[in-house]
């Protein structure tokens, strides 16, 4: 942990301004240069601040000075910084390594609650062919589209009270701060999740309503779940991968192009995946025991990342999945490609104003409100297999 000199901040207030203090602070908790534990919010409001030793003298409850805020007292340059540090801890929580769907998807911004994504109708190839001083045909959008569900907004308060400043309550400020990120993070990962693994199913194409994924014995119009293809070996990957061989673009009829790079697997079945895709060579042995054939090679599947999620297990068994089958169940594909995050706006931490009711009525100095709002949209579940065992 780094130490602050408030006594040199101090003197850089006086030498460079409040303003061009607070803007080097600023980007250095942007750049992660200086963390939010390296501070200490009683010292930066008394540094920061005009004054500001006989302003947090005057948050004493036992002080029986007046703690009412007036316009002579610019406390803006510290609660500019204490959001920047506030809003730092919420998103390090928020974007927890353990939040994995985060990183499966991709992130459309949207300015729209609901979006109608077109894609291109069906064209015939013999359509293409161009003859002298013909014109060129066009691709036309519209025919297709894939409606996304209604973005919804989440959010939390963390109030910082002037007790907290006075009592240099920084560390509880700053647990605070973490938990809204983790619980906020944790609800956006567990709404991707139900989309990804085929909890809650929101494909809608061309207005015709899908569940994400279908069994061959399903009748579906596509085939991209594999029951008993529990991961053991490379066999079971083949299988799977066997699946987007036989997957058609619904409206070229052509086999649909992807990169099949990610698999997310259970954490019990974290080392199977990394013994299969992760060795350098491969080995098996062929023949019937007379002559066996033995045949190394580089590993075809080491361009995979993998990802495992305790989130993932656990939704499953809230599916009432028994543990044993949950345990089972693996994804591979192009998670990019099939799912995507509709996003309005991402984690934003905004203050309150220095005057309000809270102030008064509660001794809360400064309030910060963290929200998002977005959605799990499905672009098109062909890009991924479930597998289960």
């Amino acid at each position: 942990m780094k130490t602050i000199n408030y006594r040199e901040l101090k003197r850089r207030v006086e030498l460079d301004g409040t303003r061009k203090t607070t803007e080097h602070l600023t980007e250095a908790i942007e750049t992660k240069q200086l963390k939010p534990e390296d501070f200490s919010f009683r010292d930066l409001a008394e540094a920061l601040v005009p004054d500001g030793v006989e302003w947090v003298r005057a948050m004493d409850p036992c002080s029986g000075s007046a703690v009412l805020e007036s316009e002579a007292v610019d406390s803006s340059a510290f609660l500019n910084v204490a959001g920047q540090i506030v809003h730092a801890k919420i998103l390090e929580s928020y974007n927890h390594q353990a939040f994995v769907a985060s990183r499966l998807v991709s992130v459309i911004p949207s300015r729209l609650s609901r979006e109608r994504i077109p894609g291109v109708g069906k064209i015939n190839s013999a359509a293409m062919e161009v003859h002298e001083g013909m014109p060129y045909p066009n691709a036309g959008f519209g025919e297709e589209y894939v409606d996304t569900p209604e973005t919804t907004k989440h959010g939390l308060i963390v109030p910082v009270t002037r007790e907290a400043i006075f009592f240099d309550q920084t560390g509880l400020i700053l647990r605070r701060a973490a938990e809204v990120g983790e619980i906020l993070g944790a609800d956006r990962e567990k709404r991707i999740l139900d989309t990804v693994l085929g909890i809650t199913n929101s494909y809608s194409q061309n207005g015709t309503s899908y569940n994400t994924y279908y069994a061959s014995s399903d009748s579906g119009p596509w085939v991209n779940k594999l029951t008993g293809n529990a991961l053991e070996d490379w066999q079971n990957v083949d299988a799977a991968e066997q699946l987007f061989a036989d997957m058609l673009d619904p409206n070229t009829q052509d086999p649909i192009l992807l990169h099949s790079n990610t698999v997310l697997v259970m954490p019990g079945n974290r080392y199977t995946a990394s013994r299969i895709f992760l060795n350098n060579e491969v080995t098996w042995t062929s023949g019937n025991g007379n002559g066996d054939h033995t045949v190394t090679m580089a590993n075809p599947l080491s361009h995979y990342q993998i990802l495992d999620s305790a989130f993932a297990y656990r939704r499953l068994l809230a599916n009432n999945i028994t543990a044993a089958n949950a345990a089972k169940y693996w994804y591979i594909g192009d998670f990019r490609r099939a799912f995507a995050y509709l996003e309005n706006w991402g984690m934003t931490v905004t203050r309150s104003s220095r005057f309000s009711e809270a102030d008064f009525t509660q001794d809360i100095l400064v309030r910060f409100k963290a929200s998002e709002r977005g959605t799990p949209a499905i672009l098109d579940p062909r890009c991924v297999i479930a597998c289960t065992g």
